[in-house]
């Protein structure tokens, strides 16, 4: 079995798989730069002890992470828990993507497997909304090649800006007001939300599109995948597994 994860500003996802590519199982943690390697690993042996996992059939680990500090705290965990040498997805890792960006360097380990996953599950030109703690868009060519993309505050950056510099304007729950025409300050700010997520991803795919000279399907991912894809028709297919995906099919790149 494999196991991967997925390490974001915010969440860390992590999931197993078996021998033949299925997802068995995946969990979703609270980043937390401060806590120690240890308290990961108890909450890991809880998770597949609850799903009946045995630790020991784990035969290789395949890592994503744009928190350094906790990179090396993984990249032990999974040699220490596991006893296998872990795959940090970066420079030097064959993906099969030829990335023609200005830097190669500098693009998220995330998007990579993102753009890895998308192209190989859904073909080209492909391009994947991530909602996360900020809201991206990867381009991947019809050749598999990626293109590049855009970086956008996320939804819940946005919401927490905009309660904080604006003394008399709460913090609500990001979901869709019944009318557009806010009716108070909450309703209003709700609607205000939506449509400044929804106008993002229709304007952006459009352009996108656009761009490319052809059409492009659209995959989303992330924690408010389901949420904002409901709303939109420029969304072709919601798959809140794809960076996993994408590492799996790393790792098997460079076995």
């Amino acid at each position: 079995m494999l196991f991967v994860a997925d390490i974001g500003n915010t969440n860390i996802v992590i999931g197993v798989f078996n021998g033949k590519g299925k997802l068995l199982s995946s969990w979703r943690i609270r980043t937390d730069e401060e806590k120690p390697a240890d308290e990961y690993e108890v909450l890991i042996r809880n998770f597949f002890c609850f799903k009946e996992i045995d630790l020991k059939g784990i035969s290789g680990a395949a890592v994503s992470s744009v928190v350094p500090t906790l990179t090396g705290t993984f990249e032990a965990l999974m040699k220490s828990l596991f006893k296998v040498e872990p795959l940090i997805l970066g420079p030097g890792v064959k993906t099969g993507m030829p990335i023609k960006t200005d830097n190669p360097r500098e693009v998220g380990a995330d998007r990579i497997a993102n753009s890895v996953a998308a192209y190989e599950l859904y073909g080209g030109p492909v391009i994947v909304a991530d909602f996360g703690t900020a809201t991206t868009f990867d381009v991947v060519s019809e050749k598999g090649e990626y293109l590049g993309g855009t970086i956008s505050p996320g939804v819940y950056i946005s919401m927490e800006a905009l309660s904080r510099r604006a003394a008399k304007l709460p913090w609500v729950d990001f979901r869709k007001p019944d009318r557009v025409i806010g009716k108070n300050t909450i309703s209003s700010m709700q609607s205000g939300i939506m449509c400044s997520v929804i106008g993002c991803i229709n304007y952006t795919v459009a352009a996108i599109r656009k761009e490319l000279g052809m059409p492009a399907q659209v995959v989303a991912t992330g924690g408010l995948a389901h949420m904002v894809g409901r709303y939109t028709e420029s969304i072709d297919y919601i798959d809140p597994d794809l960076t996993l995906k994408g590492l799996r099919i790393i790792y098997s790149r460079n076995k």
